[in-house]
């Protein structure tokens, strides 16, 4: 079904792979001698980031992206954070959807709030501000922003559009912040891992079951980690664009950094469709691309497939499962030992019913389920049936109005409530927990992007517990049918009647707002209770940050203590005291320090302290530790943010500046990456010391 290559390898003409081992035989079938180095400039990947990269070295990355996304959790602080950094205009289209919070039972105003805020924000900045209930944040933008060749950058993990030709990356909000502020996406050069597909997927088997099928064989593994997936070979023809799209998207819970699929006439005929052909690219590899990796899948011998409880890789096939229920639901029980941490008791041993797992909820949802293939294919599932009035209920949420708008012309949507089926609007709740949140105890099964504890809504803390399956639109549906007893829709008789799809621009050109780039800097921006605006940053500092000084005087002291009775007991020297100051730069902590010392050391015995110093990560080895942990600058006018903040990948601190003081002995300025280092690339660090140490074991 899958096949994972152990070495890198050629592709020729887009449909013969040779092992990078088979030299000669490379040559045979090119009749020249091919390096590695220039056939790697040959993926579609390496083209569009040499497009988009400004830094003039393809191994050291500067990307600046076409477009930017951002959802109601996330744009507020972005565009609060730029405000504060004295942006005028948007300089980019940025677009900001409103469907993480909008049906969320927070109380009060607070949603509402966000949302107006985002609409002044896109008058007062030049963007794009699409309403609640109108789509999801990826559908509007694989809808209305995708393009060929072209990249967007989103602060949501799922921003995929790769099957449309776009390399898309999701990154948290200071990676938007900078791109408004004409900054760059700083990264190494990754590596490419070819996804070679083959053959034609069989009758009932959707893109959510070739998805699980992938991140099932590559994430224990990390084969594609931190590297772009490239989609390539003769079966990417045979399938749909809605079909891609379903793939592509899941390609986040491989821990992969991007995707690019390779383009035809489908993925033209999806832009025709949407009134963007000119937005169409054809995009193939060249002759000979060298691949880093390659994963070989199948297509033929896909099965309907099935993320148990509580990740996307815990992954089986429907069949198999029902073949060895007692011990996969055993196994299911250990791991879940290790994911709820004991907090609660957990099995699912009780939805053991004569023999078959009888589930309590289907939900079809989201950039991943709520397609409209995956909803027409449901929906011809599911016509005439009853999904029956015992536990089991089923919510369908389309990802767009346009899409509703085209199941409603069609009759699907009476096909599926007619069956008892709940359809709802475009909306992501179900894929964090802000929807449709099962009973204690209860077993939903979803066409949606993750599984992880309580990402359906139960509070651990409450001592509740429900848990979540992913599955393809198909299976759930035939589930539904079988009255919640779980069924694999290749073990349907089903005719799937293939409804053209036909999109309504008009719905979007009616409701959503479209500054069409143009800013108008007279709008103010609409604050609600919960929304406090920023002070100025640009010409201006603050000299307050809260808890930062608390925190900065007593945090070493913890790290130099130690454990007494299970306890950190802090060390009581050396004495420090901090005064914290906000200033307007994106990344890095500089600080000025005065140090006194009981035996006064030369300025050359501290310089080669510092430069010499190996910690507990360089000892190990670790993989994201910095060889060098401290560099020391002779310039004067060094360690700077802009020079120096990314020292060795951000993972290193920079010192410079050192000179006798006339009240303590010594002065000197340091620098650090506060996101890299201080917060995210910390944490990395402990883990792999846990690791290194014995403490983390593989499951």
């Amino acid at each position: 079904m899958i096949q994972l290559f152990s070495e890198g390898a050629y592709l020729v003409d887009g449909t013969t792979l040779v092992k990078e081992s088979e030299a000669e035989a490379l040559k045979q079938l090119t009749g020249e001698v091919v390096s590695k180095e220039e056939a790697s400039k040959n993926t579609i990947a390496y083209g569009i980031l040499r497009d988009h990269n400004t830094s003039g070295n393809m191994e050291k990355l500067q990307i600046k992206f076409d477009k930017l996304t951002s959802h109601d959790i996330t744009f507020v602080g972005i565009i609060q954070t730029a405000r504060a950094s004295g942006i005028e205009k948007f300089p980019v289209p940025y677009v900001l959807t409103n469907c993480h919070n909008s049906l969320c039972a927070v109380g009060g105003t607070i949603n509402e709030d966000d949302h107006m805020f985002g609409l002044t924000a896109a008058k007062k900045y030049g963007g794009v501000y699409v309403p609640p209930h109108q789509a999801v944040i990826h559908q509007f933008a694989r809808e209305m922003l995708a393009g060929g060749g072209k990249m967007i950058l989103g602060s949501d993990s799922h921003t995929r559009y790769g099957a449309l030709g776009t390399m898309a990356m999701g990154e948290g909000g200071p990676e938007l912040v900078k791109q408004l502020l004409n900054r760059t996406y700083d990264i190494n050069m990754p590596g490419v891992i070819g996804i070679y597909l083959k053959g034609k997927p069989v009758k009932g088997v959707g893109p959510q079951d070739v998805a699980l099928a992938i991140i099932g064989a590559v994430f224990e593994k990390g084969y594609v980690n931190n590297k772009v997936m490239e989609f390539v070979g003769p079966g990417v023809s045979n399938l749909s664009a809605d079909f891609r799209i379903g793939v592509d998207v899941m390609t986040t819970e491989t821990t992969c950094l991007s995707s690019i699929w390779r383009t035809d006439d489908k993925i033209k005929e999806f832009y025709e469709i949407h009134g963007r052909s000119e937005d169409f690219k054809e995009l193939n590899p060249g002759k000979v691309a060298y691949y880093d990796g390659i994963v070989e899948v199948d297509l033929d011998k896909i099965k309907p497939m099935i993320a148990m409880p509580f990740h996307p890789s815990n992954t089986y096939t429907i069949e198999e499962v029902n073949a060895n229920l007692d011990d996969i639901l055993a196994d299911v029980e250990k791991r879940a030992l290790v994911s709820l941490d004991g907090a609660v008791d957990y099995s699912l041993r009780d939805k053991v019913h004569d023999g078959k797992l009888y589930v309590d909820q289907g939900i079809i949802a989201g950039c991943a389920g709520g397609g409209y293939e995956n909803i027409c294919a449901a929906a011809n599932i599911l016509k005439g049936a009853s999904i029956g009035s015992d536990e089991f209920t089923l919510s369908v949420y389309p990802a767009s109005t346009p899409i509703y708008m085209e199941l409603v012309k069609n009759g699907a949507v009476a096909d599926l409530m007619q069956t008892g089926a709940i359809v709802k609007t475009a909306f992501c709740g179900p894929c964090f927990g802000a929807g449709d949140t099962p009973a204690n105890n209860a077993f939903s099964i979803r066409h949606s992007t993750r599984n992880f504890p309580n990402r359906e809504g139960s509070k651990l803390q409450n001592g509740q517990i429900s848990s979540v399956a992913l599955m393809d639109a198909r299976s759930i549906a035939a589930t539904a049918a079988n009255k919640g007893y779980l069924t694999a829709a290749t073990d349907m008789d089903v005719e799937y009647k293939g409804r053209k799809y036909h999109f309504d621009k008009t719905i979007y050109e009616n409701r959503v707002f479209d500054s069409h780039g143009v800013a108008d800097p007279d709008t103010e921006i609409q604050f609600g209770p919960n929304i406090k605006d920023w002070p100025e940053m640009v010409g201006n500092i603050i000299p307050y940050i809260g808890g930062e000084e608390e925190k900065s005087e007593k945090e070493p002291l913890r790290i130099w203590g130690k454990v007494e009775d299970g306890v950190i007991k802090p060390a009581t020297e050396p004495v420090i005291t901090c005064q914290c100051i906000r200033v307007p730069v994106l990344n890095g902590h500089t600080a000025a320090v005065f140090v006194k010392f009981r035996k006064n050391p030369t300025k050359e015995q501290l310089i080669k302290a510092l430069v010499e110093f190996k910690g507990l990560p360089q000892e190990l080895e670790l993989p994201s530790a910095p060889k060098q942990f401290i560099q020391y600058l002779e310039e004067d006018n060094r360690p700077q943010v802009t020079e120096d903040v990314n020292f060795e990948h951000g993972m290193g601190v920079s010192v410079g500046r050192l000179r006798e003081d006339t009240v303590y002995d010594w002065k000197f300025v340091g620098l650090s990456h506060n996101t890299v280092r201080g917060a995210a690339g910390g944490a990395v660090l402990c883990a792999e010391t846990l690791k290194a140490k014995g403490y983390i074991q593989a499951k």
